[in-house]
């Protein structure tokens, strides 16, 4: 048993224990081009949260890692067979509740550990801070934590290099051989605002990519999967150090 993983844990344990944070995995259920499982971004932020969380216990933070959340919004994605999509209004529903309970049993502190560029939550965290005013609720983005060109070469932001070599060093049973991998190719908005970054419309999948992906995955390789997962790990597990030790009454200076 990891005493941080809530899923593994028991009561024999719990009932005794004592946390300074709760870490939120959370996923989407979608295609990922032809090679990589429906499951990727569970996988990624399941496997990535809890090494980060034994990263920051071993450092003294007392902090406990629960179930990841298998959905995600996936609105632009509603002609993708089987990819499930949850309403921002049911991820915030869910949410609540979540914290909510955390609330009410005294375990101030949140961290959503977000694995999904279609999840927001942003504007769920400013309105759930204002009905539960003890309770300091932050998000990451574990996939902007460090910089990915210092470990891949090509760009993308879904099922390409960075996420196939990921899979390929966490999860290399469930990626399927290179002659399966599509090559990723995105079809860009033909209105430059859009591709400059400043201005934002929802990506209809089923018209930028044929195979789902987004970026070519052909460089992708086992060695890059790990030297990323573990910088990664190291850069996110020191973050839920600190906010485990963090006096979220003296934050700023």
């Amino acid at each position: 048993m990891r005493p941080y993983i809530l899923a593994e844990s028991n009561w024999d344990y719990i009932k005794e224990a004592e946390f300074e944070l709760a870490v939120l995995p959370w996923g989407a259920t979608e295609a990922h081009n032809y090679h990589l499982p429906y499951s990727s971004d569970i996988i990624e932020s399941d496997l990535i949260a809890a090494e980060s969380a034994g990263i920051a216990w071993d450092k003294g933070g007392k902090v406990i890692v629960l179930p990841a959340v298998p959905f995600g919004v996936n609105t632009g994605q509603k002609d993708i067979f089987l990819d499930i999509n949850l309403n921002p209004s049911t991820q915030f529903a869910i949410l609540h509740d979540i914290v909510e309970v955390l609330n009410r049993q005294g375990l101030y502190k949140l961290l959503i550990f977000n694995s999904h560029g279609g999840n927001d939550f942003k504007p769920m965290i400013r309105e759930l801070g204002l009905k539960f005013p003890e309770m300091y609720i932050c998000t990451l983005n574990w996939y902007q934590s460090v910089d990915r060109y210092d470990y891949f070469e090509n760009s993308g932001d879904h099922a390409e290099e960075m996420e196939t070599s990921l899979l390929l060093y966490l999860k290399p049973e469930l990626v399927l051989p290179k002659e399966k991998w599509g090559k990723g190719k995105e079809k860009r908005n033909k209105i430059k605002a859009f591709n400059e970054g400043w201005a934002w419309a929802e990506r209809k999948w089923s018209k930028i990519t044929e195979d789902t992906g987004a970026g070519n995955p052909e460089l992708a390789t086992k060695e890059k999967g790990e030297s990323y997962f573990k910088a990664v790990t190291q850069k996110t597990g020191e973050f839920i150090y600190d906010l485990c030790k963090a006096d979220v009454g003296d934050l700023y200076e």
